[in-house]
């Protein structure tokens, strides 16, 4: 896939621009977005998505459409578990529902400028080893494992994890412990400190670092082309601060998203070791020559995360009505 710096560029501004209309149009003014607000917003964020797929499946043919759609589905898939941690961060420092969408943008945005940097040193990491593939697929496999062995309460698991990052930055920052409208500094007493809002920043910021640490390796175990990787990323993040105030309570109702994600992290994982194996460099492993291995093709991974998703959502959201019905 050849992809010219000025098509890297264009895209680049394309993507800044969208969050900037976001800011101005959506978040400057303070206020809590309705459902049809988030509705609307969310539509069209996945539209774009979707025109983006199609416009590289014109261009560089179906190939690379595939994985695109199919890192677009599976980081889509991440970013709504990622807002479970959201809710469980905006809940603990009752952060006022109309502050809450300045703190997703700009978290959003630091988490695609992180992941931006994630993206550059894996690119590089593959093109200079391609034993690296071991790792990544090693690092999914675990950490299906562990979203499996957390899957029993992943709210509860989460607090514990979002307060041992608030005490690490406590200790670093001096924090107000009231809110100053949507200011992220304030002064109290004449000394400089930072507001809860921007505290709520840097814990989110913080914990996009942990997210990165497998959205990253599960997205090249589908494509190993950087802009792919990226834009999927993009788009993906894209909608997120709409989606959050969107499903609101219907969080809850997919117990099973934890499984549902372990299974396609286990895949991914499989799929990475697979492709490590068919371009094997190792001595210590078949005497450095390739393992002849079969190689998962791009339509069934697209497949296997669409069919996983699917099945996990309407299992969660007919067992969570029948828990509903036999308490009332």
């Amino acid at each position: 896939m050849n992809v010219s710096l000025t098509t890297w560029l264009i895209t680049g501004a394309v993507i800044l621009g969208l969050f900037v209309f976001d800011f101005f149009a959506h978040v400057k003014t303070p206020h809590e977005p309705t459902l049809r607000e988030s509705g609307f917003w969310s539509t069209v964020y996945i539209t774009i998505a979707v025109i983006f797929g199609g416009y590289i499946w014109w261009q560089w043919g179906s190939t690379y459409g595939g994985e695109y759609f199919a890192g677009y589905v599976t980081e889509k898939a991440l970013s709504v578990d990622n807002l479970f941690v959201f809710v469980v961060i905006m809940t603990k420092f009752a952060v006022p529902r109309i502050y809450q969408q300045k703190v997703l943008l700009l978290g959003i945005v630091m988490a695609l400028v992180m992941r931006g940097a994630f993206i550059a040193v894996g690119a590089a990491a593959i093109n200079a080893y391609s034993w690296v593939f071991y790792l990544f697929g090693l690092f999914l496999l675990l950490t299906a494992v562990k979203l499996l062995r957390e899957s029993d309460d992943p709210v509860e698991h989460e607090k514990e994890r979002e307060g041992r990052l608030e005490r690490l930055v406590k200790k670093v920052f001096r924090a107000s412990d009231t809110y100053d409208g949507d200011k992220l500094v304030t002064r109290v007493d004449g000394r400089r400190m930072i507001t809860p809002l921007l505290l709520v920043l840097v814990v989110i910021g913080f914990t996009d670092v942990l997210f990165a640490l497998d959205s990253i390796p599960a997205i090249y175990g589908l494509t190993q082309e950087p802009y792919l990787v990226f834009t999927a990323n993009a788009f993906a993040l894209m909608g997120l601060r709409q989606l959050y105030f969107l499903l609101g309570g219907l969080l809850d109702k997919l117990i099973y998203l934890s499984y549902g994600l372990s299974l396609i992290l286990a895949f991914i994982g499989i799929k990475l070791v697979l492709h490590a194996l068919h371009e094997n460099t190792l001595g210590f492993i078949n005497g450095g020559e390739h393992v002849a291995v079969p190689e998962i093709s791009t339509g069934l991974s697209l497949g296997v995360i669409g069919g996983t998703l699917l099945v996990t959502t309407v299992a969660s959201l007919v067992v969570s009505k029948r828990r509903a019905g036999a308490d009332s």
